[in-house]
């Protein structure tokens, strides 16, 4: 026993060492794991078969059950839809008022976010509009909740837009409650702006929402840039730390607007605002009455022509007719008379005679 043992050990020690050195056993060692793996498929196959037969014959209880979780989830989600045709109705309108642009002072266009500057130390991102779309340098750019930045480099079909949290930026703002001047200026953090050089005694407080004030001439006034969330007053320093939060998703916003600046006067802007309403009320069918009023003197028009006005006319020219005989020879002598009266009153007798003869 013990010698079959010592020469076991020393064959499997010995194939061990043929089996690392040398590759002569590869094909019986893919042969052998041909035979393991029907072995353990054979092994395996109560333990299959078993959860197959539990999964065909659930309890009834946990049926119940399941049902009402979907019956729950089905309400959920019908609710849901509800709230959706309620958005969807929303975005409608809010497309509608976006192609309604005309009427308002600003002119906007989509954009979309194509790219991010892999810089950690400045904030800026690609947008597929460029100079070929009209996009100038400068412009202003925003979501839906407000400013995020302005273009800063041109190319032919995309531009490069600096956010308002770069380092290098700064906007005015004014607080929307009581018209406070600031400036808010870029912290490096997308969660946060400053404003410098806030009196300690100014009256700002957390929550005062901050629109761009359109001093500068390059953002236009009234949209939103932050909302105040936090301010220090310190009585050693003569200025406030303010702090506030932008309130456009700088680092979430997928679609943009590009904000086209109105260099219109307010007398084109009327105008061209009313053409725009005119046209849209043509368009709905609730416009000017026009059409009406002109057909009318296309009917007054045929009642007037009755031939009583012409009629005294060819009355008054008969007379004329009849008097035309004596008339000519009035007319041709009077045509005559300036040679005739150069040589004073002898021609009254030659008057008569000619006018005799041509009467004759």
């Amino acid at each position: 026993m013990g010698v079959r043992l010592l020469v076991l050990v020393v064959l499997s020690v010995a194939l061990m060492v043929v089996d690392a050195r040398f590759a002569l056993l590869k094909p019986v060692r893919s042969q052998m794991s041909l035979v393991l793996m029907q072995t353990y498929w054979i092994t395996d196959l109560p333990q299959r078969l078993y959860q197959g037969v539990a999964s065909q014959f659930g309890s009834r209880t946990e049926l119940v059950a399941e049902n009402e979780k979907l019956k729950t989830e089905n309400l959920l989600l019908q609710g849901r839809m509800q709230k959706l045709a309620a958005l969807t109705e929303q975005n409608v309108r809010l497309r509608e008022l976006l192609n309604s642009s005309a009427l308002v002072n600003e002119k906007v266009e989509v954009a979309e976010l194509i790219g991010m500057d892999p810089n950690p130390f400045t904030h800026r991102i690609i947008i597929n509009k460029g100079e070929r779309d009209g996009v100038v340098l400068g412009q202003p750019v925003l979501d839906a909740r407000g400013l995020m930045g302005q273009v800063v480099e041109l190319m032919p079909y995309t531009s490069r837009v600096l956010l308002l949290t770069d380092t290098t930026h700064s906007i005015p703002v004014q607080v929307n409650r009581n018209g406070l001047r600031a400036i808010a200026s870029g912290t490096g953090n997308p969660e946060r702006l400053e404003l410098r050089h806030v009196a300690d005694t100014a009256d700002i407080k957390e929550g005062d929402l901050l629109v761009s004030s359109g001093l500068g001439q390059r953002f236009p006034a009234g949209y939103p840039v932050a909302t105040v969330k936090e301010v220090i007053h310190d009585s050693g320093q003569p200025f406030a730390i303010v702090r506030a939060v932008p309130t456009a998703a700088l680092n979430r916003s997928r679609y943009l607007l590009l904000v086209f600046s109105d260099n219109r006067t307010p007398e084109e802007r009327a105008n061209d605002a009313a053409q725009a309403q005119e046209a849209e009320d043509k368009q709905n069918g609730t416009g000017p009455i026009v059409p009406a009023t002109v057909p009318k003197p296309a009917f007054v028009g045929p009642p007037a022509p009755p031939v009583t006005p012409p009629a005294p006319v060819a009355t008054a020219v008969k007379p004329a007719a009849h008097s035309a005989r004596p008339a000519k020879p009035a007319a041709k002598p009077a045509a005559t008379t300036p040679a005739t009266t150069t040589p004073a009153a002898k021609p009254p007798a030659t008057a008569p005679a000619t006018t005799r003869q041509r009467e004759e």
